[in-house]
């Protein structure tokens, strides 16, 4: 058995914690967030009741308000904020100055700007060696110790081998790719086909229209991914099909239960208000569409789950202008 490592979790989010719950049996770990109030009341009734209820936190799990104090002698930052709130962490991480390897397990685009979590850390921690960790995982599962595969990405060995190594065991199978911006792109874009999913789903359109909404929406996905120069079996894989799949079909998925609820009338912002968890297709929806047209990629489900997101589209609506579209060959590219 390797040696511990000293791992920061910066993000008490559902995701983060059972990340925290689940390294800290074999790990030292630090779980961080930013609220004294959050932190406190972790500590106090032995749970995340909020964001993880019944999951109880391992005794030698330590929680933590003061992100200085997180990260101090951290060997690993794993980093679980939504992805709106990437550039400031990352910039007080900047601050800080950390120099220690540092994995995100964030799926989405950088509102306004379009990009992907990489290049923010690029921009604001050139050098520090990083990569990516997704595939198809609900929180709940892994906390409770359910078997579940992951990809880590990264182009630095040190993060493909050491940390990789290191993370891999117990019921938690950790696969590595060197395809960043494919992992990435997989992760972002099927919380936007998952609210597609839900709307069918709502509609009572059934498994056939499911299985093909699931499918065509991969040739969409790995369409825009291929464009960006991501690889053709990362989105057969773990992190493009593997959590597409997952998250169209089962129903702890938060951008699943946006669209179930949109097919119902439900107003979009009532949902999101009543949610009480971050749904990123919700964000990510416009984001892609502006990639794929700066890449000059179609991409039709996305563009009908934008118009009923934002347009007001009735679903219905949607879905009859999907079926109406010029019969063409079954083919990827197109």
């Amino acid at each position: 058995m390797s040696e511990p490592m000293k791992i920061a979790v910066l993000g008490a989010g559902a995701w983060g914690s059972a990340l925290a719950v689940h390294f800290s049996a074999r790990h030292d770990v630090t779980l961080w967030t930013r609220s004294e109030t959050h932190a406190a009341a972790m500590a106090s009734a032995g749970q995340n009741a909020h964001y993880l209820p019944g999951v109880s936190l391992p005794s030698r799990l330590k929680i933590e308000n003061d992100l200085a104090a997180a990260v101090s002698n951290a060997q690993l930052v794993l980093v679980a904020v939504p992805s709106s709130g990437l550039r400031s962490l990352f910039a007080q991480l900047a601050k800080i100055g950390i120099d220690c390897p540092l994995v995100w397990v964030s799926k989405g685009f950088e509102e306004g700007t379009g990009k992907l979590p990489h290049e923010i850390v690029g921009e604001l921690l050139p050098g520090v060696p990083s990569g990516v960790l997704s595939g198809p995982s609900f929180a709940m599962e892994v906390a409770k110790g359910i078997p579940t595969a992951l990809t880590l990405a990264s182009h630095d060995a040190r993060i493909t081998g050491g940390i990789a190594h290191l993370l891999h065991g117990g019921t938690l199978r950790i696969y590595t790719s060197e395809d960043v911006v494919g992992i990435e792109l997989g992760g972002a874009i099927k919380n936007v086909i998952a609210i597609a999913a839900g709307i069918s789903d709502g509609l009572g359109f059934g498994h056939n229209a499911r299985a093909a909404l699931i499918t065509r929406s991969l040739a969409e996905i790995t369409r825009l991914g291929m464009a960006l120069g991501g690889h053709m079996e990362t989105f057969m894989g773990l992190s493009g099909m593997g959590d597409l799949i997952l998250t169209c079909t089962g129903d702890l998925s938060r951008n699943r239960q946006v669209g179930l609820r949109l097919a119902k009338g439900e107003k979009l912002d009532d949902i999101i208000a009543s949610l009480g968890h971050v749904a990123e297709g919700v964000t990510t929806t416009p984001e892609v569409l502006r990639l794929a047209k700066r890449h000059g990629v179609d991409m039709p489900i996305t563009s009908a789950v934008n118009k009923i997101l934002y347009e007001h589209e009735p679903p219905r609506q949607a879905v009859e202008e999907l079926l109406h579209r010029n019969q063409k060959a079954e083919d990827p590219r197109q």
